[in-house]
């Protein structure tokens, strides 16, 4: 009767997975929705490719060793090559499913019988092999699904190393800018220092007022109070890079460098092809192919499933009597076991993975746009920053001149001393400014080169491939 119904079963089963394989095609949906522009809004025409080994343009040995340090100690990044190691680990355990199992079993057993007293061994040993036939591939679907999670670890690993370098990159580049105010806070201290001492020998020859002499210690004592709390933010960044680099945060490295001024601009490439160069984006799209396999094996669940057992064993009443040609005894067992009623388990757990991929749809969609947003921000921000660093510039020019103009007059009692103070409040704004400006310049080029998924080094040909 088994054999009458197989035919059957399979005709439907194959109905079954059929009309599922018309329904799985996350692949069209996603391409209808997501309409990707032509050309960046925030930027003109580009026709040249991101170019990787972006770090090489810093041109600078510390750099180099630090993001080589921090990505061989960096506490995070290993735990995430860790788990691209779990992953793979979990990858060759599911593709064991695919083959049979072969196992041994070795029992022995001594009993007493009271009449008449006597002593029994029996001892056995048997060999099974078992193994299911991947009827609908059902096994291979779940193989599939492993290894897009593998593919989806290894990606995110590879993001997680972009984001490492682009931090410790940005940390190096905030110490200089740390260093830079500081040395420009110690310069207005020392001016501060000039000043009082000239309008304290003013006073004393009764040609300043007291108030004037006031208002520059005042202003020597807020430059002093600037100079410190620099310090500490000195410090606090290079505890931040030392940690970035998976370091003890002593706070005692030392960075002797430049902010370089970033006037050039960089091959920005076409949104298409960031879908297939961000690692991010390529590790939500094997979490999507992920899904989509997980809900093709739950709906093979329901299917029939064919099993094969063969066993070839003995039993002896001693040990070396075992296995001996005469005495085996094998055994085939073939057997086929199809779901009639389970009160609708496989069938919710076939609706939950239908849900999750789409869902999953929505995430790799939402993670997307967010990758076009940031390369069209970081676009946008750039040319800002571009126009504000020359206004800026102009700007300290014109301050630093005002200041030294407003001094001069001072001394030649044109002008109060509140002017003198306002010319320098202008002219340490600008200067500040400036610097601070430049730094936000290298800062957001970096997460420009992330955004785009630039590579901080020259791909190989093999991960080119991959």
């Amino acid at each position: 009767m088994i054999w009458q119904l197989k035919p059957s079963l399979v005709v439907v089963s194959a109905l079954l997975l059929s009309a599922c394989s018309n329904q799985l095609n996350p692949t069209e949906r996603v391409q209808h929705t997501a309409n990707a522009p032509e050309q960046w809004q925030q930027a003109k025409a580009s026709a040249f490719k991101v170019e990787d080994n972006w770090l090489q343009q810093l041109e600078n040995p510390q750099v180099f060793a630090l993001v080589e340090q921090a990505l061989a100690s960096n506490q995070e990044i290993l735990q995430s090559g860790y788990d691209v190691a779990i992953k793979q680990q979990q990858l060759i355990a599911s593709g064991a499913a695919l083959w049979p199992s072969l196992d041994l079993s070795a029992r022995t057993n001594r009993s007493k019988n009271n009449r008449p007293v006597s002593y029994s061994n029996v001892s056995s040993a048997n060999l099974t092999l078992n193994y299911e036939v991947d009827l609908w591939g059902k096994l291979s679907d779940a193989q599939r699904q492993a290894n897009l999670d593998f593919l989806a670890q290894q990606a995110n690993f590879q993001q997680a190393k972009q984001r490492l370098v682009g931090d410790v990159v940005s940390g190096w580049f905030n110490v200089i800018t740390a260093q830079k105010l500081l040395a420009l806070y110690q310069q207005r201290e020392k001016n501060a220092e000039q000043n009082l001492a000239i309008i304290e020998s003013g006073y004393r020859q009764g040609i300043n007022d007291a108030l004037d002499v006031y208002l520059t210690r005042n202003e020597l004592s807020n430059e002093r109070s600037r100079i410190a709390g620099q310090k500490a933010t000195l410090s606090q960044a290079i505890r931040a890079l030392e940690r970035l680099t998976g370091d003890y945060p002593r706070g005692a490295l030392s960075v002797e460098a430049d902010l370089p001024l970033l006037n050039k601009s960089i091959p920005l490439g076409l949104p298409s092809e960031l879908i297939t160069r961000k690692p991010s984006l390529m590790a939500s799209w094997y979490q999507l192919l992920s899904t989509d396999a997980n809900l093709a094996y739950a709906h093979k669940q329901r299917f029939p499933s064919l099993n094969l057992s063969a066993t070839l064993g003995d039993s002896a009443d001693r040990v070396s009597d075992l296995f001996s040609p005469s005495n085996l005894a094998w055994s085939l067992v073939g057997s086929i076991s199809s779901p009639l009623f389970d009160a609708g388990r496989l069938s919710a757990d076939e609706e939950a993975a239908r849900l999750a991929v789409l869902r999953q749809e929505q995430v790799y969609l939402a993670s997307l746009y967010d990758a076009f947003n940031e390369v069209e921000t970081a676009i946008s921000q750039e040319q800002s920053l571009q126009i504000r660093y020359l206004a800026t510039l102009k700007a300290q020019e014109n301050a630093i001149a005002a200041e030294q103009l407003s001094f001069e007059q001072y001394q030649s009692g044109l002008v109060t001393y509140t002017t003198v103070l306002d010319a320098q409040d202008r002219s340490f704004d600008a200067q500040s400014s400036v610097i601070e400006i430049k730094n936000q310049l290298i800062i957001n080029r970096i997460n420009l080169h992330i955004a785009l998924g630039g590579d901080f080094s020259q791909p190989t040909n093999e991960s080119t491939e991959q």
